[in-house]
């Protein structure tokens, strides 16, 4: 199924309404019965659970899960595996030039990254509504290949080791996305936490000037590219949009007051309700508050998304999702009645 993403966005705006976009992937392990384990080895089970969410709620699109460690295994990074839990990556790769100079791009499609591609490409042949792929910024990826630690001071110290590995992270990245768009996925959403871990003028030399380079060779009218930072980006928002990314995604680190402003109203901005104290842990009631709260505050804003600030955790309750969507369509209505 074609959908023109251009017309996709323009029609977010133009509509009137608040379209909802929580990450909720993980829930669909709950809702088919079986693990988060599972969900992140089999294309199959992952694409029923995002397929069974779909059918129970009303969100704008829906993305792959967020496991931001099958890209450092490609790599050859060691995972933490556990049953109901994201896998982590456990060990770095990369310790000085030479290990970076000898890094090899692996293919998308030989690791557990082809379940993601595959994840996506099922899901887009059933579900009407956008799919994206799921997969880390350039920066965060390094990070895990060098080890944290180590890449802010090699930030200082060894910059050119950062920027060779930072050019293969790329290539690789760019052969995903590429490959979640060949399967049918309508863009990609990018998480790029480390970025907000550097101060604006690193992150635009290190992490966007590198996601620049796969916007420009990826989105199209056919294709868009959500750029997710859940970390402290208040000092970040101009590099973020230099990237050319159709859609920024913000974490709950950040007052979306302070943010929105700043955003063109050409291009869209999601976020950022708490993923873990308002819908894994709050009441239903907290669930409702804080919605209408974030839907509130936003009211004069037609490119806003309403979303978690992050992907929201195994183990939420149901009935928290049910209430959120219930929230956003209600307040949609009594918009509608004030504008009718």
């Amino acid at each position: 199924m074609k959908t023109n993403m251009v017309q996709w966005q323009k029609e977010i705006i133009e509509n009137g309404r608040t379209m909802a976009f929580p990450l909720m992937s993980n829930m669909g392990a709950g809702l088919k019965g079986f693990s988060i384990k599972d969900a992140v080895t089999d294309s199959g089970k992952q694409a029923s659970g995002i397929k069974a969410i779909a059918e129970a709620f009303d969100s704008c699109a829906f993305v792959t899960m967020m496991d931001l460690s099958v890209e450092a295994e490609a790599f050859g990074c060691e995972v933490n595996m556990r049953e109901n839990e994201i896998p982590t990556v456990s060990n770095s790769i990369v310790a000085d030039m030479a290990s970076a100079e000898s890094l090899k791009i692996p293919d998308p499609h030989s690791g557990r990254t082809s379940v993601y591609i595959k994840t996506a490409g099922l899901c887009a042949a059933e579900i009407a509504r956008p799919v994206f792929g799921c997969l880390i910024g350039p920066f965060s990826l390094a990070g895990r290949l060098i080890d944290m630690t180590s890449i802010f001071l090699s930030l200082f110290q060894n910059p050119s080791m950062v920027h060779t590995v930072l050019e293969k992270c790329t290539a690789f990245l760019i052969s995903y996305a590429r490959a979640f768009k060949k399967a049918g996925a309508k863009g990609i959403l990018m998480a790029e936490p480390a970025g907000s871990l550097i101060s604006p003028a690193q992150c635009a030399e290190f992490s966007s000037a590198y996601i620049r380079k796969l916007v420009e060779e990826l989105q199209d009218e056919y294709f868009t590219v959500i750029l997710h930072n859940c970390g402290k980006t208040i000092k970040h928002v101009e590099t973020m949009l230099s990237t050319g990314a159709r859609a920024v995604h913000f974490g709950n680190a950040v007052d979306l007051s302070l943010i929105a402003p700043r955003i063109p109203p050409d291009r869209l901005f999601m976020g950022n309700l708490d993923p873990v104290s308002v819908f894994m842990s709050g009441s239903t009631q907290d669930v409702i508050d804080k919605t209408s709260s974030l839907l509130d505050a936003m009211s004069g804003y037609r490119n806003f998304i309403i979303s978690s600030g992050c992907d929201i955790p195994p183990g939420t309750p149901r009935a928290n999702f049910d209430v959120f969507f219930n929230t956003v369509s209600v307040y949609n209505k009594g918009r509608a009645k004030a504008f009718s």
